[in-house]
């Protein structure tokens, strides 16, 4: 008798989210969670929190009528209501909806209108907002609002409810889960829209099981980042951006003591580090920035703190000055699509025993290694690998378990997605002989100078590290000769304002970069543009297509040219 094909399929073979909260409930039961409301700093056990996603989950059935795959939305910061509803919704066989809120009005009213929301979960903070939005959503039937003391009967039109009235009186502490199978879409967000419309991806529980399971493995294999059982880890990454890079589902997985800041302010943040003793956390570029040069922040004892940088490019100036307050960064990449964890810059052991300490941080500067269960490529026009020499550049393209199988609703923008059998991400990189990346240029943003490119990424990165730079962005501006040439928008630092311009810049990179050979003479800026601030995507991302949008055509007006 030969073995079947397909195994056949027993109860337990599911891969879903119930057995990561199994395992905190079982074996971490006492472990604490640390967040904060209007009222304070509070605390309660995995436990607890535990009982309460219970409650949710049948309040949400009873008194709500969320059925199997309904949407339910989340409109709120990194709190432990976002946290219960992560693990509840998905659990009882609906999907989580986190939203994210620096979406323009009409963006959010398209999205939550595409994905059919039937419950919000909303933050006080966004109460204006989602009164203004909820009449023109038709599929909302429920609003509830959290971190707050008074509710009305109706927001926006829809029936309101206190969240902890609303589990208290609907909800059942002894709820029994419904099995769900592991094929089921989980939770879904969308993308930041920063290329015309936001579009939909969704993750079933056994991707985001697996990816959980992956990045933690991933962390803990590299034996230099303290991901394991011992470890504090607060959530940074807003919680409304690609489930927190999958970090609320990892931290529970290890039995890590967790902590939730509510909305992110500067200082706050500074305080639950030291307070908490804080050893892990994760967010873009921008927050690190943020924290580093908020006043009084040398006041913090940031020592042994592990921080992941993702969304955007580390400068290397940024990275020294966190090295300097004692903090291990490290780099991290994805997408939306891939829910969102692909590479992780963690060196290994024996790089470690090896390298110098600044080729270690090149190491970490790095996009990184693809963590388990990711098949990555770097491919030319022809779609085959580039090689491995860390400076012919192409697209990176990705198989895993956790990639968004479509856009939702948008067959055209799937298949060219999915050309060819591979996720295209339109990120530009060179590849490594050890396997690592490095992320050159976002497709749309690389600099296309006489048929040569021209990596915005890396001249950014160059100029940050002169002393009076406080932010940059390069952009392609159009030219008559070459296509495309690169234009510099710097924020100086105080006290730089008459210092920084172009011959400056230009004369700060020949030296440091061009005559060691680090970059050719031809990538050096034509025109440097001081600015008092730069613009941000609804992730905290440099808006570079706005930024395009108003310096395009500087050096076309500067000549009297046409494009």
């Amino acid at each position: 008798m030969s073995l079947p094909e397909r195994v056949p399929r027993r109860p337990g073979y599911d891969v879903t989210l119930h057995y990561i909260y199994r395992r905190a409930v079982e074996l971490f039961y006492d472990r604490e969670i640390v967040y904060r409301t209007a009222k304070g700093v509070e605390r309660y056990t995995y436990a607890k929190a535990a009982e309460r996603m219970r409650m949710l989950a049948s309040a949400l059935e009873k008194e709500a009528g969320v059925g199997k795959l309904d949407r339910v939305a989340t409109l709120d910061w990194n709190t432990h209501w976002h946290y219960e509803a992560y693990f509840a919704v998905p659990m009882m066989g609906a999907v989580l909806h986190p939203v994210n809120i620096r979406l323009a009005p009409a963006e959010i009213v398209y999205i939550m209108t595409q994905a059919e929301d039937k419950v919000a979960i909303v933050h006080k903070d966004f109460l204006p907002l989602i009164e203004a939005v909820a009449p023109k959503i038709k599929s909302l039937e429920k609003i509830i609002l959290v971190d707050t003391d008074e509710v009305p009967q109706k927001v926006g039109g829809v029936l309101a409810y206190h969240y902890e009235d609303f589990i208290k009186e609907h909800g059942d502490p002894k709820y029994e889960w419904p099995e769900v199978s592991e094929d089921q879409p989980a939770g879904m967000g969308y993308t930041s829209g920063t290329t015309g419309l936001p579009k939909g991806t969704y993750h079933s529980h056994k991707a985001i099981v697996l990816h959980a399971l992956s990045t933690a493995l991933h962390l803990a294999a590299s034996g230099t980042v303290p991901f394991n059982a011992k470890a504090t880890i607060m959530h940074i990454v807003p919680m409304f951006h690609v489930y927190s890079w999958g970090i609320p589902y990892s931290a529970t997985l290890i039995g890590a003591k967790q902590v939730y800041p509510n909305r992110l302010i500067p200082k706050v943040l500074l305080e639950l580090i030291e307070k908490e003793k804080v050893t892990f956390t994760a967010a873009v570029p921008t927050v690190l920035y943020m924290l580093l040069t908020e006043p009084g922040s040398e006041n913090y004892d940031l020592r042994g703190l592990t921080w992941i940088n993702g969304g955007a490019a580390t400068p290397k100036a940024l990275a020294l000055l966190a090295v300097k307050r004692g903090i291990n960064v490290m780099v991290g990449y994805g997408l939306t699509e891939t829910a969102p964890v692909l590479t992780l810059a963690t060196p290994w052991p024996w790089q470690v025993e090896k390298m110098s300490e600044e080729e270690l941080l090149d190491i970490k500067l790095r996009t990184g290694y693809p963590i388990p269960l990711v098949d990555l490529k770097v491919v030319g026009p022809d779609g085959k690998p580039v090689p491995k020499d860390g400076k012919t550049m192409g697209e990176i393209v990705v198989r895993s378990p956790w990639v968004t199988p479509e856009y939702y609703k948008n067959p055209e923008k799937t298949q060219k997605a999915w050309e060819g059998g591979w996720f295209h991400t339109g990120d530009i990189a060179v590849w490594f002989p050890d396997g690592s990346i490095l992320i050159q240029d976002r497709d749309k943003d690389v600099i296309k100078s006489g048929g040569e490119w021209i990596s915005s990424v890396r001249l950014e990165d160059a100029i940050s590290q002169h002393p009076g730079v406080a932010m940059v962005a390069v952009i392609a501006a159009k030219h008559p000769k070459w296509g495309e040439r690169p234009v510099a928008l710097i924020v100086p630092k105080p006290g730089w304002e008459d210092k920084i311009n172009t011959e400056e810049i230009r004369k700060f990179l020949m030296e440091k970069f061009v005559e060691p050979g680090q970059i050719p003479k031809w990538w050096l800026p034509d025109k440097v543009v001081l600015v008092e601030d730069l613009p941000k995507t609804s992730v905290g991302k440099i808006n570079k297509r706005a930024l395009r949008e108003k310096y395009s055509n500087i050096l076309l007006e500067e000549q009297g040219g046409q494009a």
